[in-house]
């Protein structure tokens, strides 16, 4: 009897935790083609569904969970942006000290 009990208890844990994995994965994908400005709205919008308190709480926790994707999705696209304004202004101090870059940049 108690091997039973324990599958029966990982079974109704396994059904709270498992659903989240999934989702998560499947929200990451559908939003892996998002535009830094498509994800940001969309964030903005769940937001303001999460405060209006409107949603039960099944579809909350679905909405924080896409919330959570959406910023995770915008914050790669800033920290790119910020590399690549990093480069440049390394580049740009590189021509700066050295006159002869300068001639082969134009």
């Amino acid at each position: 009897m108690p091997p039973a009990k324990k599958r029966a208890s990982s079974a109704a844990t396994d059904e709270r935790v498992t659903p989240a994995v999934p989702a998560g994965d499947e929200i990451a994908r559908e939003i892996a083609g998002h535009s830094y400005e498509q994800a940001r709205d969309e964030l903005v919008d769940v937001v303001r569904r999460l405060e209006s308190g409107a949603e039960t709480l099944e579809e909350s926790l679905t909405l924080w969970q896409r919330g959570e994707a959406l910023a995770r999705h915008c914050e790669r696209w800033l920290a790119g942006a910020r590399e690549r304004i990093e480069t440049a202004q390394r580049e740009a101090a590189q021509r700066s000290e050295r006159p002869d870059l300068a001639d082969d940049a134009s």
